[in-house]
């Protein structure tokens, strides 16, 4: 009896932590919790969850569980296979939050202010230490030329902008710059983007910087965006 007990509560507060896995993002993104203590809750919910889950399979393989047992079982794991697959991802790309197609002259921020990201961000000058590492872990990452002359392509950069779902923060045609924030789906981490058009012989460079604000890593995020970015534009 006291063993059933005993079950049902574990299996009761993996569940439990399996739902605060799920709601440390959105706790994030509307501000009840700090990015820290955030990320903090995510990791010790999946922990917890993880241990809850592989508790409640034990009692299963024993055929002494319940519904309930089975539930905590398949949402225990469930949430411990999250941050399981994030590491993993991880570990995949470079350990860098700043990505930009030309690491000699990256396009510098000039609207969006270090007043304007908060207090705890990230420094908004390029750490040259960056470069070596992007061109390992994104060698196919570039600067997009495309045959347009210069207003039209920043007509169409804007517009990929504005359809990429970023808020614009500043956009001057005359000088070819476009900045904006992407904020980052579930997590609600808010990212910084400047879109620099040049003129060339053949057409139009478009170089583009998207960096995070918080974090030392960005999970392939920003190099993503950029690539979706190019992918709006119709280039790559």
């Amino acid at each position: 009896m006291a063993t059933g007990k005993w079950t049902r509560g574990i299996a009761a507060a993996t569940i439990v932590a399996a739902v605060l896995v799920l709601m440390a993002g959105p706790l994030m993104k509307f501000g009840v919790l700090g990015w820290q203590a955030g990320l903090g809750l995510f990791v010790l919910a999946a922990l917890l969850a993880g241990v809850g889950g592989l508790f409640c399979l034990v009692v299963l393989v024993r055929r002494r569980g319940n519904l309930l047992t089975v539930l905590a079982a398949a949402a225990g794991l469930a949430a411990i296979a999250i941050p399981a697959a994030i590491v993993a991802e991880g570990r995949r790309v470079p350990p860098i939050n700043d990505i930009t197609t030309d690491t000699a002259n990256p396009p510098a921020f000039e609207a969006i202010t270090a007043e304007m990201r908060g207090p705890g961000t990230a420094p908004l000058a390029y750490d040259p230490g960056f470069a070596a590492l992007q061109a390992a872990g994104y060698p196919r990452l570039q600067a997009l030329t495309v045959t347009d002359a210069p207003d039209v392509a920043y007509d169409k950069a804007l517009g990929a902008a504005r359809a990429m779902g970023w808020a614009i923060i500043a956009s001057d045609a005359a000088a070819g710059r476009i900045e904006a924030t992407d904020t980052v789906p579930w997590w609600g981490f808010h990212d910084d983007v400047v879109v620099r058009l040049t003129a060339t012989d053949a057409g139009t460079r478009i170089d583009v910087r998207s960096k995070s604000r918080v974090g030392k890593g960005d999970l392939g995020v920003n190099a993503k965006r950029i690539s979706d970015f190019y992918a709006k534009i119709g280039g790559k």
